[in-house]
């Protein structure tokens, strides 16, 4: 049961990171001009909610199968992830907001949140692999 725990959890968070490197290069071609802001905050608004829900599932999934360790490393990244969701001003069109995306340097602090989680997920990758490959060997 834990290998199909680890299995599961390597392949979402596969999904993550391509989400975070799709991220970085959608506002990174925000940034060079390439594309426009309604165009890019549209694009990623649509995949907020799918990688919060994809980060929540992971982190109770480790909660419900006693992982308390790779649990307490999830929690603070699912909860920003909450946080960003509920917190958006009203008004806005979501977590992007192509009027605001380049005032008071939000361009580059959503640069920076992609890159910092496109590292956490890295090293969750491994810590999946190492703990699913840990499983298959004990069972």
């Amino acid at each position: 049961m834990e290998a199909v725990i680890f299995v599961f959890s390597l392949i979402d968070c596969c999904a993550l990171i391509f989400l975070a490197v799709y991220f970085i290069i959608t506002l990174s071609d925000l940034e060079c001009d390439y594309i426009n802001a309604r165009a890019c905050c549209s694009k990623l608004n649509k995949w907020v909610l799918p990688e919060l829900v994809s980060h929540a599932i992971v982190a109770f999934l480790m909660l419900f199968s006693l992982h308390w360790f790779i649990f307490v490393l999830n929690l603070p990244v699912a909860t920003w992830n909450v946080y960003r969701f509920i917190m958006v001003p009203s008004g806005n069109v979501g977590v992007f907001d192509p009027t605001e995306i380049h005032n008071r340097g939000q361009l580059k602090s959503h640069m920076k949140e992609a890159m910092i989680k496109l590292g956490f997920h890295l090293l969750c990758f491994f810590i999946y692999l190492y703990s699913m490959i840990l499983a298959l060997i004990n069972d």
